[in-house]
């Protein structure tokens, strides 16, 4: 139901890796949210460090909206670099899993795993 990674990088230099990765294959980072900075900000103490990677492909997401407008709740796809155990880990919820459970369709089932595919390389990119 995950996808996770270990890296032996720090979490900032997997995100820059990461972001590089992701251009390379077409991907562009929309947002980072640095979780622990935002919590910390709304005076929540959070000891892990966490940023949260807003991708996007632009042509797959038209495509997957042309199709089903309604999957706008599920898009950009999101990758997350953080820290747990003392150990960098990487990781994202499966697109093709997720879509699974939202539409049934073979063209949306078609755009998941190229979609998957890609983020998979991303991911192993920055690691």
């Amino acid at each position: 139901m995950k996808y996770v990674i270990e890296s032996p990088k720090t979490v900032e230099q997997a995100g820059a890796d990461l972001e590089t990765a992701a251009t390379r294959h077409q991907f562009g980072v929309l947002n980072v949210l640095d979780l622990k900075a935002t919590l910390e900000q709304k005076g929540v103490a959070f000891p892990h460090e966490c940023r949260i990677y807003s991708i996007c492909n632009p042509k797959i997401a038209a495509h997957v909206l042309e199709e089903d407008m309604s999957l706008n709740m599920a898009l950009p796809c999101r990758i997350s670099i953080y820290e747990e155990g003392g150990r960098t880990k990487i990781g994202m919820i499966p697109p093709q899993m997720m879509l699974s459970i939202l539409a049934k369709s073979a063209t949306l089932d078609q755009a998941a795993h190229e979609v998957e595919e890609t983020m998979i390389a991303i991911i192993d990119e920055a690691k």
